[in-house]
């Protein structure tokens, strides 16, 4: 494999509308395996591709909702009982590693106790930073979405491409300086033209798109009511498995 390879793990809703798998992205090149955020369904959508757990190196958090970083306790104790013995980075915002610990305490007691062969590392994103996590480096910038800490897009330099990712929020100016150059920018629409607080409807979207300088534009995390209108979409929406070669 060469180049940069981009899979939409899961390219859904936190509700699983239209039977799609909640976020993940997987990013792969020659030296590194990333994912960009890991929710609840995410280890039973890398099998189903095919993709291998024990392979990614590290994970990449936007927020700390369920159906972006859910997944974690489940791909920790795979890795524990598969007998992992390289680290295993996980990137977020601040208060990402008592959160996934809560989570883990939640669903299997004692399951963040227990002693490992590899080390769980956790970084701390700062804002608007360019950060070296394992072979790539990523850029955090804070966006509109409420979820018990900071919310984040981000900007991932890997395999020398540029991917960025708006994971949840309502529309912001941020998103032009995330988006700016990139080779893909992944952003969310969740409505067609109904505006809610903290997400993105895809008229909105629309309204910025000469603004969002970006060598490809892919939709994702789509409600039901999006994907009801998805022929009048101007706009490339992924499905579960979408593999892209950049």
């Amino acid at each position: 494999m060469s180049g940069l390879t981009v899979q939409f793990v899961g390219a859904g809703d936190a509700f699983g509308s239209g039977g799609r798998f909640q976020t993940c992205l997987s990013l792969r090149a020659p030296d590194t395996h990333v994912l960009l955020d890991c929710g609840a369904t995410s280890l039973v959508a890398l099998r189903r591709l095919g993709l291998e757990p024990a392979t990614i190196d590290a994970v990449l958090l936007t927020h700390l909702h369920g159906d972006h970083f859910g997944g974690l306790p489940f791909l920790v104790l795979d890795a524990q009982f598969g007998r992992r013995e390289r680290p295993l980075l996980v990137a977020g915002p601040p208060g990402t590693a008592a959160r996934v610990t809560q989570a883990m305490e939640v669903l299997f007691p004692g399951s963040s106790r227990t002693a490992r062969r590899f080390e769980l590392r956790f970084v701390e994103l700062p804002p608007a930073q360019p950060t070296a996590v394992g072979s790539v480096e990523v850029a955090a910038y804070p966006v509109v979405h409420a979820s018990g800490a900071p919310a984040y897009a981000l900007r991932v330099t890997c395999a020398d491409k540029v991917v960025a990712y708006s994971g949840d929020t309502e529309w912001t100016d941020a998103l032009i300086e995330v988006a700016r150059d990139a080779d893909l920018f992944v952003c969310e629409a969740y409505f067609y033209d109904k505006v809610v607080k903290y997400h993105l409807a895809y008229a909105t979207l629309h309204a910025y798109r000469e603004r969002l300088a970006c060598r490809r534009l892919v939709l994702t995390h789509p409600s039901a009511d999006l994907l009801t209108r998805r022929s009048d979409l101007d706009a490339e929406l992924a499905d579960d498995g979408l593999t892209l070669t950049l």
